[in-house]
């Protein structure tokens, strides 16, 4: 087997034959992460666009400005004749090397990412046809090309199938972990303990603690809640739990921003000041962090809480996201709290709004474009209250569950690691030059 070192120049010719008509239904364009050519939308094209080229199947392709994000490929045969402008350049591939052979040069062990290094122009860089004329690449014969090439595909079909299987155990751990939820908050995941004290007797400590916080005007006086019918009840619930609103357990309210957005009177000062996104960074019960601040002259426009504060988002398509903030802080309209639930157990609650987030999000996208749940759906939520003791047993059991999710997608997510370092591994060294 006997290979040659070329260089690329040597080995492309650049198509530059002109489009005489250009047809805007005909232009193709490279997608991102070797992803392959497609035909390109009618509605990304712009009349009166640069002049256009016509392409052939089976030329190598890639786009200028990035090239080094994967954006290269091979001409399929439907798109044969199509077109496109100089900044997506084509290439006829000489005679004794495939264009295969090109695009897996560059893809291997992700090769095109360092040709950022090598991009030349002001703004928004470009590499160029003539940058690339003096990259070496190994070359054996036509029929071994044809023979690695095979079984690069090969490799590729096993990554396929590795990752198509990683991604059925990632939904099924997925759909276990929404299950754990489920059970936890219909009185299946745990059994019963008689001595418990009752719901009823819990959440009549709970209203007398919150009329006793409207007193010391902590929190408003709210108008009674309706109570819950029987088509609002999805399932049946322990002998020993009892159904009340989210109202009956909370105040809830809803936050506020300092206008207009930045201001220097309001913007950048020493207090928190939470939005959307801080709720929604990560998959962590608690938030121990912030990103922006405001100074005390935007207090009287927002609303400010203690720490330990259950917090919900309420607003676009991250909705229904809850978090147990650690810290005081003010936050934005985008962003509900629940107030006055010590006597709850925090966490058993912040898991069943994180299993309601889903239906929160149908909620409140219902005869409207922009989801937003309000303070009132919120309010009205059904909610099966279980016995304290037993609320602290399901948090328990629910971390238990939860924990060995996370551990099973690191072991998957580690295989995973090792199977394609594995399997470049092989490609890497298929490439590599065999002198004899």
């Amino acid at each position: 087997m006997s290979w040659k070192i070329e260089l690329l120049g040597n080995l492309l010719l650049e198509s530059r034959i002109p489009a005489i008509n250009p047809n805007p239904d005909k232009r193709i364009r490279v997608k991102l992460n070797v992803a392959g050519v497609e035909k390109r939308p009618l509605e990304n094209e712009v009349e009166g666009a640069t002049k256009q080229f016509i392409r052939k199947a089976g030329q190598f392709i890639y786009g200028k400005q990035n090239f080094h994000k994967g954006a290269f490929g091979i001409i399929p045969p439907e798109l044969d004749g199509y077109e496109t402008s100089a900044d997506i350049p084509s290439f006829d591939v000489r005679e004794d090397c495939l264009p295969e052979w090109i695009f897996y040069f560059f893809k291997i062990n992700s090769n095109y990412i360092d040709l950022e290094k090598i991009a030349r122009g002001m703004g928004s860089k470009r590499i160029h046809p003539d940058q690339l004329a003096s990259i070496q690449i190994p070359l054996p014969s036509i029929d071994d090309q044809r023979v690695f090439i095979d079984r690069f595909r090969k490799i590729e079909t096993s990554i396929s199938e590795i990752e198509s299987e990683n991604n059925i155990q990632f939904k099924l751990i997925n759909k276990f972990r929404q299950q754990v939820l489920q059970d936890a908050v219909q009185g299946k995941l745990v059994q019963q303990d008689p001595d418990d004290e009752p719901a009823s007797v819990l959440l009549e400590r709970i209203k007398a603690e919150k009329e006793k916080l409207v007193q010391e005007k902590k929190i408003k006086k709210e108008k009674p809640l309706p109570p819950i019918k029987p088509e609002e009840t999805p399932f049946e619930i322990p002998e020993n739990w009892g159904w009340c609103r989210l109202g009956e357990l909370s105040c809830v309210v809803r936050g506020g921003s300092p206008r207009p957005a930045g201001d220097k009177r309001y913007y950048e000062g020493a207090i928190p000041f939470l939005k959307v996104a801080d709720l929604t960074a990560d998959e962590n019960i608690y938030l121990n962090s912030f990103t922006y601040t405001i100074k005390e002259a935007g207090l009287h426009k927002t609303r400010y809480v203690d720490s330990n504060t259950l917090m919900l988002t309420n607003s676009g398509a991250t909705l229904g996201i809850p978090k147990i903030c650690m810290f005081p802080t003010t936050f934005n309209d985008g962003i509900a709290a629940f107030l006055g639930i010590d006597n709850m157990d925090k966490e058993f609650l912040y898991y069943f709004l994180k299993s309601k987030t889903g239906w929160y999000l149908k909620e409140a996208s219902k005869g409207q474009g922009q989801p937003n749940l309000n303070t009132d759906i919120i309010s009205m939520t059904p909610f099966a209250l279980p016995p304290l003791p037993e609320q602290h047993r399901i948090v328990i059991k629910i971390k238990q569950l939860l924990k060995f999710c996370y551990e099973l997608e690191q072991t998957i997510k580690q295989n995973q690691k090792y199977t394609l370092e594995l399997l470049q591994v092989a490609l890497k060294e298929a490439l590599e030059p065999n002198p004899n």
